[in-house]
């Protein structure tokens, strides 16, 4: 396993006593919610099979996740629909999505690893105290999880929600991202609510 409770464990040698992962899902895609998730898992856990959600595959994330879910001391889920993105931005949604799911968790956390280099947008940060980590959902075994809870979590609203609603656009199968096929549904039927148009700039200059 290449993910491990290193950061968590310096954390809690510092002084913390929780300490939670943090990752995001769905920053990319031209349609939906971005999403993130918050997991604090107990000292030197280990889930078997456990890594960056994008190394996994569907089935495994979808098995992992209920395993995340039992294990975890505390988990939180949050999103920011595709009409705010376009108010605030990515950057600035990613992290208001952030600190909301660290906000939500059942058990309060001290101290937040989170994944990536940016903690702060123009308008919303994480203000919990906290550490970026680069590469962070392939090292830390929180972060890791909670990059597997924030991607599931998305996809099964893509497909189980905004699929069902929108079927012309096929957004199961391709969950949003900026495929062939997106753009074809799109030269077809325009952009629908859930689409963030600030995403849709270049596509509407070929229009």
């Amino acid at each position: 396993m290449s993910v491990d409770y290193t950061g968590e464990r310096e954390a809690l040698a510092a002084g913390c006593t929780q300490v939670c992962g943090v990752d995001e899902a769905g920053a990319g895609p031209l349609m939906g919610p971005v999403y993130a998730a918050a997991v604090i898992l107990p000292a030197d856990c280990v889930i078997e099979g456990l890594d960056d959600s994008k190394k996994l595959t569907e089935k495994k994330r979808e098995a992992l996740f209920d395993v995340i879910c039992e294990k975890a001391v505390a988990y939180s889920v949050a999103s920011v629909d595709a009409r705010e993105i376009d108010e605030i931005d990515i950057l600035n949604a990613r992290m208001k999505a952030m600190q909301l799911a660290i906000d939500g968790l059942p058990v309060k956390a001290d101290f937040a690893l989170i994944d990536g280099n940016r903690d702060h947008g123009t308008k919303y940060a994480v203000t919990t105290p906290h550490r970026t980590v680069i590469g962070g959902d392939g090292k830390s075994v929180s972060i890791a999880a909670a990059s597997i809870l924030a991607k599931v979590s998305r996809d099964r609203y893509v497909t189980g929600v905004l699929d069902k609603k929108y079927p012309q656009y096929q957004f199961a199968k391709h969950k949003g991202y900026g495929t062939k096929l997106h753009y074809a549904m799109l030269d077809a039927y325009g952009p629908c609510e859930v689409h963030r148009l600030t995403f849709l700039k270049k596509w509407r200059e070929k229009q």
